[in-house]
């Protein structure tokens, strides 16, 4: 029987905790509270989705210059667990300012909204890098795609407690007004998050790291240029990145664009909600299963085959006419969903000088951010001019079969070995 380390589960539990905010705050529950309540204030429902647009793009793009550069700084004894803490403390206090700004000032909900952002996926930066101090390499794996898992597990309690909450006030079996039951299930986020982040904070330490120099901030950015320009030796990083920045443009994307997919079917709001909730169900047990099978199979071998899934995904995509078409669809996602990001995270920490993690996670931030610009754009104008959605779908095939040529070309890690058996104490 294996045994997880007090530092393992302490990580672990990170993506638990930072989970419900995707799924409650980014995914569901925030963008139709922002929709109502700006529309409430006069502004046109077209305004008011560019406005969010806008956000986000702005928050994207604020963190994707900020992730190399603070990453380099971090990369300095101590820095790490301070930067995460930073990140962590403006994601969950502006979350909590969600349940208190009053619902007629949209636009003072935008800007909290961009520093939860800002908090939430800054924070990740760190989260991430943290991997290659909290296990060893045989176990990377495993334990990225145990966090994913959790992840999927701990997202759908706080989103079932605050869906039902909202459920209630609409029809009138609890006294309060939606508006309270959104604010209230804004905050059960942030306690959600913050309560299970504590083992973080408290277990996880930095134990790869570059010593400490005077001007830190400065030599920082001269490591940073010398990255840039000894470029050749990290040949088998970058041809990563720019493999993940393919495939997972055309996993993002069909996260993204699922729901609005789903609308232009005639799927019901009701039912994409179930559909969204089963997803998350379906996908733990299986993010869990492909970090078992990266160990038998190799990690590049199960990137593929995720790959491939979402290949047949889109492919599929394009024949879709009922309901149940797209359960369908959903389930074949959610097999590989989460399994392609974890192991794409492990598979990164096994390519990066440890001592540099925070440095090279900065990068995977940036390809990771600007990749959710392309996919979504591709599908837009391909079923723009081809005047259907499925067509914009299977667009995104392209990006897959780019990903996959990139990723054939990476060389294989020297650290990729198969599993070790015995019990890791803690």
């Amino acid at each position: 029987m294996k045994i997880f380390s007090k530092e393992e589960n302490s990580w672990v539990l990170y993506d638990w905790a930072n989970s419900a905010y995707t799924i409650v705050i980014t995914t569901a529950v925030f963008p139709l509270f922002y929709k109502a309540s700006a529309e409430a204030a006069g502004v046109s429902p077209s305004n008011s989705t560019a406005y969010l647009g806008y956000t986000i793009a702005i928050a994207t793009f604020i963190l994707a210059m900020l992730g190399p550069i603070l990453g380099t700084i971090a990369d300095y004894q101590g820095f790490k667990k301070r930067f995460f803490t930073v990140f962590f403390f403006i994601g969950i206090a502006s979350t909590a300012c969600l349940a208190f700004i009053p619902t007629n000032h949209w636009l003072l909900l935008l800007g909290a909204y961009t520093l939860s952002t800002i908090g939430a996926s800054g924070s990740i930066v760190f989260y991430d890098a943290f991997l290659v101090d909290v296990t060893t390499e045989d176990r990377m794996n495993r334990i990225s795609a145990r966090g994913f898992g959790m992840g999927y597990i701990g997202s759908t309690i706080p989103f079932i407690i605050g869906i039902a909450i909202i459920i209630l006030a609409k029809s009138g079996a609890i006294p309060i007004s939606t508006t309270l039951a959104s604010q209230i299930t804004f905050m059960i986020t942030a306690i959600w998050w913050g309560l299970f982040t504590i083992p973080m904070i408290k277990n996880v330490h930095q134990r790869h790291f570059i010593e400490r120099e005077q001007n830190p901030v400065a030599k920082s950015f001269k490591r940073l240029g010398k990255t840039f320009k000894e470029i050749k030796q990290f040949r088998g990083l970058f041809l990563f990145l720019l493999a993940y920045f393919f495939y997972i443009d055309g996993v993002g994307t069909v996260i993204s664009m699922s729901t609005a997919y789903g609308t232009d079917l005639g799927i019901s709001s009701t039912n994409l909600l179930i559909i969204l909730f089963a997803t998350q169900v379906v996908a733990a047990p299986f993010a869990f299963l492909y970090g078992r099978l990266a160990d038998k199979f190799s990690t590049k071998t199960m990137l593929y085959a995720g790959i491939v899934v979402y290949m047949i995904v889109c492919t599929y995509a394009y024949f879709l006419k009922t309901t149940l078409d797209f359960w369908i669809l959903a389930m074949l996602v959610a097999t590989s969903q989460g399994g392609i990001q974890s192991l794409s995270r492990s598979y990164f920490a096994r390519l990066v000088p440890k001592e540099n993690a925070n440095e090279f996670f900065g990068f995977y931030n940036i390809f990771g951010k600007f990749a959710s610009i392309m996919g979504p754009l591709l599908v837009g104008v391909t079923a723009q001019l081809t005047g259907k959605s499925s067509s914009g779908v299977f667009s995104l095939l392209i990006l897959f079969i780019i990903g996959m040529f990139f990723l054939s070309k990476v060389p294989k890690p020297q650290t990729e070995v198969p599993a070790v058996d015995e019990v890791k104490t803690v």
